[in-house]
């Protein structure tokens, strides 16, 4: 028993020494602190310092305070994965300067700031999915940029900046299953990014309609670009290309609207509009080329028919003057002879 109580104090000593929280276990050889499955409110204090993976899934956190990682500066994996975050507030992990994986799965996220996840310049892989996320910024802010795998499935998620995904160049994967996206105006540019996307080799699960009524359960790739013909382009380096990639049409917002609403009103505004058909200026000029060079035939044909009218009637009129008249003035002076015989 005295054995068994020496190997305990030691253990605990050199737990206390290692700074872990008392509902946690630290590895020190994987860097690891597991603090899943505890019940935790908070992120727990007195984390050591050396840890890079901290695991704080199935707990009930609400909240991460301002200076919750100050302690642990170089973790690279963060797992907050089912709990109880409603909000991440910009700053609350800026600490994290190593961080490479972050995993907010299955909290009750409903929108994301910008500027949330700054000074991040490792980070890697970021899971949104499983929140009820409504919006996210035009940026998850600075040094963010190497991004490779994104997941926002099973959001509330209705349409998505294009300037965002186009923050994340070295974006690899991207994951946009099971939200209500509206495919009206408002998704146009995403459209136009995803088409890019896949052309350079990225992966994505697509994203299927939920809305107007007419495109419900069809992938907005297949969507056409008619269907978006009336659309206003809010920001200058969209366009509307013609094909596959190339092209472009330029439209004035202020003819059609500033904004596209999501639902029926958006659908209105993304309708294409009946025009005339102009006519065809090829056409036009085909028919006159043709019609010149048949009037251009016909008079040749007539210039050809009058010259050798000419050129016959005058070989005719030649071979009368030179064979015909010779005989009719050798025949009369024989006619004259016996008549002057008569005559004496």
């Amino acid at each position: 028993t005295g054995n068994w109580l020496l190997v305990w104090s030691v253990i605990s000593l050199a737990h206390a020494a290692h700074g872990c929280p008392d509902k946690c276990l630290c590895y020190t050889a994987s860097k690891t602190a597991d603090c899943k499955n505890r019940g935790l409110t908070e992120i727990p204090a007195h984390l050591p310092p050396e840890i890079q993976i901290l695991q704080l899934q199935n707990n009930r956190i609400w909240r991460i305070n301002q200076n919750a990682f100050t302690a642990t500066p170089l973790l690279k994996i963060l797992d907050l994965s089912n709990n109880s975050l409603s909000s991440v507030a910009p700053g609350a992990l800026q600490k994290l300067r190593y961080l490479q994986v972050l995993n907010l799965t299955r909290n009750l996220i409903h929108y994301i700031e910008n500027e949330t996840f700054s000074f991040l310049p490792h980070l890697k892989e970021l899971d949104l999915s499983s929140n009820s996320i409504v919006r996210l910024p035009e940026t998850f802010g600075n040094s963010t940029g190497n991004i490779t795998l994104l997941s926002v499935k099973h959001n509330k998620l209705q349409k998505m900046e294009r300037i965002l995904l186009e923050s994340l160049p070295n974006l690899k994967v991207v994951l946009f299953k099971d939200n209500p996206w509206q495919c009206n105006c408002n998704i146009f540019g995403l459209k136009l990014w995803l088409e890019s996307f896949l052309y350079r080799g990225g992966i994505s699960d697509g994203i299927i309609c939920s809305a107007p009524g007419i495109r419900k359960g069809k992938d907005l790739l297949k969507v056409p670009y008619e269907l978006f013909g009336a659309c206003p382009l809010r920001t200058a380096h969209v366009h509307l290309a013609s094909g596959h990639h190339h092209g472009s049409e330029q439209r004035s917002s202020l003819k059609h609207g500033a904004h596209g609403e999501p639902g029926d009103s958006g659908r209105a505004s993304c309708e294409p509009k009946p025009k005339p058909r102009p006519a065809s200026l090829r056409h036009a000029i085909a028919t006159v080329v043709i019609t010149g060079v048949v009037c251009g035939i016909v008079c040749l044909m007539m210039l050809a028919a009058a010259v050798y009218g000419c050129a016959y009637a005058a070989i005719t009129a030649k071979y009368h003057k030179e064979h015909l008249a010779p005989v009719r003035q050798h025949g009369t002076a024989e006619e004259k002879e016996p008549f002057e015989r008569s005559l004496a």
